[in-house]
């Protein structure tokens, strides 16, 4: 094998041109000339071609492999299922987009490029939420050692700014509406989640054991709290006359866990449809039930501890409405 007059990373063995870069394969060249001859430009352009591609990296030491590594950790493990859930379907992209390369080959730079290009092809609010996800993957990546502490270069980026369009709370002639179309499950779910004001993996998860005809004991996944929630009247006297043949509420259909929160998704998207109501998603009655809770007089304290909102700026979105039609109802009785 002898290097004669080309260009750095080309050798000629046999009387055919291949790239070489450590660690990787030999490739041989689309630009092929006899020996001799000056080199032509499409060889240079192809060898620019090669080199800017990621080089090949020892096995367990690309994104895929921390992203591997970190589905089987402890600490994803320990995540609520509708987190797990969410990311799941952005670390699957990561791996599929981003996963041969190697960690401590990606910049600053290559997170903003990519962060653009994942809202032109998805919504700002996805790309923001796929930033945070692989943030996360790059930490796992420090954890593993591929990267030193306070190298992880998604850190910082800053996030894309769009109008947010907030979840509203159900109109009331759309609650009746969904109760007059829906049936069996689905309309039970509806009235559970609209009654108790709890995140809908949270609902999808009770087990009759925890209900004891007045109150559910609820520990909510997200924040870990363990509260009480009173079970209005006309949801008791239907939870009292449903059969009790499975563990959980809502059974999946081999009666081994719970409907599943696409399968509830779906349901509940066919009622919609029907009814006009693609703007108000299932995770909107629970903002409802924050709502009307606001609106009979309850403070932010007491709302929280039903729904679990972790915070009062994000109970308020909801809330501050509700409470300003009541008091403007307030003062319209006593003009």
């Amino acid at each position: 094998m002898i290097k004669r007059h080309l260009p750095p990373n080309i050798y000629r063995t046999r009387g055919v041109l291949y790239f070489y870069r450590r660690p990787g394969p030999w490739i041989k060249l689309e630009t092929q000339f006899p020996e001799g001859e000056p080199v032509p430009f499409a060889l240079h352009q192809e060898r620019e071609r090669l080199l800017s591609q990621p080089a090949p990296v020892k096995p367990g030491q690309d994104i895929a492999a921390v992203i591997r590594h970190y589905m089987a950790s402890r600490k994803y493990a320990r995540k609520a299922s509708r987190t797990r859930a969410d990311y799941e379907a952005h670390l699957i992209a990561l791996s599929e987009k981003l996963g041969k390369i190697e960690p401590r080959r990606i910049e600053r730079r290559h997170v903003i490029e990519w962060l653009d290009a994942w809202a032109k092809a998805a919504t700002p609010h996805l790309a923001n939420y796929r930033l945070r996800v692989f943030r996360i993957v790059m930490e796992h990546a420090i954890d593993m050692g591929l990267l030193s502490a306070g190298q992880n270069p998604a850190k910082g980026v800053t996030e894309l700014e769009y109008d947010r369009v907030e979840r509203q709370p159900w109109p009331v002639n759309l609650v009746q509406a969904f109760r007059s179309e829906a049936e069996g499950d689905t309309l039970l779910l509806f009235e559970m989640l609209l009654g108790l004001g709890q995140r809908v993996g949270d609902t999808l998860s009770l087990r009759w054991p925890q209900y004891d005809g007045d109150w559910f004991a609820v520990r909510q996944r997200k924040t870990g709290n363990r509260v009480w929630l009173p079970v209005p009247p006309a949801l008791a006297e239907t939870l009292d006359a449903r059969p009790r043949d499975a563990l959980f509420i809502f059974p999946n259909a081999d009666l081994t866990g719970h409907l599943t929160y696409s399968a509830a998704r779906q349901r509940f998207m066919r009622v919609r449809k029907r009814i006009g109501a693609e703007a108000y998603d299932i995770h909107a009655l629970r903002h409802t039930r924050a709502s009307e809770l606001a609106a009979a007089g309850h403070d932010d304290a007491t709302i929280m501890a039903i729904t679990g909102h972790k915070s009062v700026a994000a109970l308020r979105i909801y809330t501050e409405e509700a409470r300003q039609k009541a008091r403007a109802e307030r003062t319209k009785n006593r003009t």
